[in-house]
């Protein structure tokens, strides 16, 4: 009888479609950022070493990382066959006799240690100790591979790996499996569709009645540098958050949660994204520059620890909110009202709270949201809070519109206190959406969205208009 020969499988993009290296680092950032940027500092030339010590600092739920459907379903079928299905990884040691046990693979695992990156010819070599050469088939991902697959019967290619036809070439059995990520994938992962907040750039603009292609076109490139500032921010985001994604009913589809983008294309997509932002920004004005700056640290700040705290996250919202506006000032070079931030902060306060309570009233228990300080019995109080928001715009849109710089800009007072009241059906209308969980997750890409919401702001803007007088100007009447 014909002894069957292991099947071994390479797990950081090949069994998983995730590299648990990565998985570690971002956990370790999120959990104990100094702690973990050391590690990475004083290892760097030393990858065993920093698995090792990062599996200390923040261990990560293998339960939960995404795996490649094609390579899982050929792993079950060996398994039913009766034949040993081995993990052979770079990965910690720790980590890969967790992944095993999990899904039911052999209890016999290749992986590293504190002393040893078993990867490439460390990797091959210990197989051909175990198995012989050409004693087992081995499935990889990378071109690193091709020391193992030289040494295996049969070559498991997943994904595209050139050099792997080098492999045919020479007559050995290639087996190809599918694998790889997509541009469409990656730019899910930018969030394009959140760009549309970055309209709020034109705020100080229009409350200044610059209307001049010398005060938009610069504006215009300041929406480019918010677009990839954010991006960047998104991603980093979203690989503090892999966890808690993948807990998350919807968020779990996220490119880099479900693993259809690998984390380190996210990683130098943020890199190139950030020198977009800042190179732009530099470009226009060192006004700009600082602030987009700001905007950067105030959300890396965010995505690291203040989204975890009650209220605080709330403020800190409101506040990259209005940076926005204040962006937008520096871009055009337009003078900002402190009547104005001071009456669209609490607008952002309201906002705020209006996500949280979408994301309460979707939930499905009463525990806390995943990576974030509220849970569902916090409803009522957000509502409270966005009440106070509301009460707040309202009352310092009332004090701006007697002020002297609020009568210079519009003169018909009676008109501008007209505005109010579909500013307030505004408001009161996004509470009650997030209060019942009408809305998306997010409410300015929602409010960009909502048909009858922006006729309700056009309504506002064009009474607005009308007490300025803007339309006698622009249509002679």
């Amino acid at each position: 009888m014909t002894e069957v020969k292991p099947l071994v499988l390479d797990v950081d993009g090949t069994f998983l479609k995730t590299d648990m290296l990565f998985e570690s680092f971002w956990a370790g950032l999120g959990h104990d950022p100094i702690a973990t940027l050391r590690a990475a500092a004083l290892h760097f030339r030393h990858p065993e070493r920093l698995k090792a010590e990062l599996v200390e600092i923040a261990p990560i739920r293998t339960d939960l990382l995404p795996v490649n459907p094609e390579v899982a379903d050929l792993a079950l079928r060996s398994r039913m066959a009766g034949r040993e299905v081995v993990l052979a990884s770079a990965s910690d040691r720790r980590l890969v006799e967790r992944l095993a046990g999990e899904y039911g693979l052999s209890e016999t695992v290749f992986a590293s240690d504190s002393t040893t990156n078993l990867k490439g010819a460390h990797k091959a070599k210990a197989l051909v100790a175990a198995y012989g050469e050409g004693g087992f088939d081995y499935a990889g991902d990378d071109a690193v591979d091709m020391a193992v697959w030289e040494k295996a019967e049969n070559a498991l290619v997943v994904g595209r790996v050139p050099r792997a036809r080098e492999l045919a070439a020479r007559g050995q059995n290639v087996v190809e499996l599918a694998g790889g990520w997509s541009w469409r994938a990656l730019l899910k992962a930018m969030r394009p569709h959140q760009w549309v907040k970055n309209v709020l750039l034109l705020l100080a603009m229009i409350a200044a009645h610059r209307f001049d292609l010398v005060t938009l076109v610069p504006i215009l490139w300041g929406i480019v540098a918010f677009s990839a500032a954010a991006s960047s921010i998104y991603i980093v985001n979203d690989l503090l958050d892999l966890e808690a994604d993948r807990l998350h009913p919807t968020k779990c589809r996220r490119p880099f949660a479900s693993g259809d983008v690998p984390i380190a294309v996210g990683m130098a997509t943020f890199g190139g994204l950030m020198l977009l932002a800042l190179g732009v920004a530099a470009a226009l004005n060192w006004a700009f520059f600082g602030v987009v700056v700001l905007y950067m640290v105030t959300s890396l700040a965010y995505s690291l620890k203040l989204k975890r705290l009650r209220w605080v996250d709330i403020s800190t919202l409101a506040a990259l909110y209005t940076i926005r506006v204040i962006a937008g000032a520096a871009a055009g070079q337009v003078e900002v009202s402190i009547y104005m931030l001071i009456f669209i902060f609490p607008i952002f306060i309201t906002l705020g709270c209006v996500k949280r309570l979408t994301e309460l009233t979707l939930a499905t228990s009463d525990e806390r949201l995943p990576g974030r300080g509220y849970g569902r019995p916090d409803r009522g109080d957000l509502l409270n809070v966005a009440w106070l928001g509301t009460i707040g715009a309202v009352l310092i849109f009332f004090l701006y519109s007697i002020s002297d710089q609020g009568q210079e800009l519009y003169p018909t007072t009676w008109i501008l206190w007209l505005a109010m009241i579909p500013m307030t059906l505004w408001l009161v209308r996004m509470v009650m959406l997030g209060w019942f969980g009408k809305q998306d997750y997010d409410p300015i890409v929602f409010a960009m969205r909502d048909k009858f919401g922006i006729g309700i702001l056009m309504i506002t803007l064009s009474l607005m208009f009308w007490a300025a007088g803007l339309w006698s100007q622009w249509f002679g009447g």
